[in-house]
């Protein structure tokens, strides 16, 4: 997963063709209509729907796309679990009380907010998840220019962005280097090897950055870097697709803001 970065998926994915102005309408339109909503089928509608596009579309692989999904889980599993015992309500199904100041209890209204926050955390994590499975840094980096981002602040993002890159490099083949030699054979050359990894990647991005200065000067850089990518046209279907889908969205925020999956809404 970690030599599989997300932007060579995202160069390679279905959808990459797509106006990148769409996408970005499509996934924060979404984050959006996840906060706005009051009730657990619009956040619901956004992630079915977006996992689809995502899957049969961009045509990502499933094993990718829920492994990307198992730590927002997690999270979002333990705030749920959390939230379901300390919310409190009026019709209680189970109730603990393991000291004098701590109740626990599961009741209709904390099953509902419970099972609200968790379709909420997976519609927003499916629309992230969309946009950086479908919309590559560089197309990102050109929209940004467009939007007339500070030259200053888009330099910088990028030059970050190359280092992530440049830093995973060089830790995958260190690591590989180290496992071939048995580096990880036993607990006490597992920390040897860890420590001689980080000190060997700090150098090894320290000396890359230096370079990286040389090369930037050499090349007469006036503190604007050039964004290379463009801007692909807007498409009927595509518009069409992405604004029924937002709209339909909305209309579930707002027409079903009193559904509960338990009992009748407030």
């Amino acid at each position: 997963m970690y030599e599989e970065f997300l932007e060579d998926i995202a160069q390679t994915n279905g959808l990459r063709e797509v106006n990148t102005y769409l996408k970005l309408s499509a996934g924060l339109g979404a984050i959006l209509l996840c906060l706005l909503s009051q009730n657990y089928i619009a956040p619901l509608f956004i992630a079915i729907v977006l996992s689809g596009t995502i899957l049969l579309l961009a045509k990502i692989d499933a094993r990718t796309y829920g492994g990307l999904f198992v730590l927002p889980l997690t999270f979002a599993i333990m705030s749920v679990a959390v939230i379901v015992l300390i919310s409190g309500g009026e019709e209680t199904f189970w109730s603990w009380n393991p000291l004098p100041w701590l109740s626990l209890a599961v009741t209709q209204e904390s099953l509902n907010e419970g099972f609200f926050v968790f379709c909420r955390v997976i519609g927003g994590m499916s629309a992230l998840i969309f946009i950086a499975l479908t919309t590559p840094m560089t197309d990102l980096f050109v929209v940004m220019r467009q939007c007339h981002v500070p030259e200053v602040v888009l330099d910088l993002a990028m030059m970050i962005y190359r280092s992530i890159f440049m830093i995973m490099d060089q830790l995958v083949q260190i690591y590989h280097a180290q496992v071939m030699r048995l580096g990880y054979g036993s607990f006490r050359e597992s920390i040897q090897s860890f420590s001689t990894l980080c000190g060997a990647v700090f150098i090894g991005s320290w000396s890359a950055g230096e370079d990286l200065i040389r090369a930037m000067d050499a090349r007469c850089y006036d503190g604007k870097f050039a964004v290379l990518g463009e801007t692909r046209p807007l498409e009927a279907l595509p518009v069409l697709t992405v604004a029924l889908f937002l709209g339909l969205s909305m209309l579930l925020v707002f027409l079903a803001r009193d559904l509960t999956i338990m009992g009748a809404g407030s």
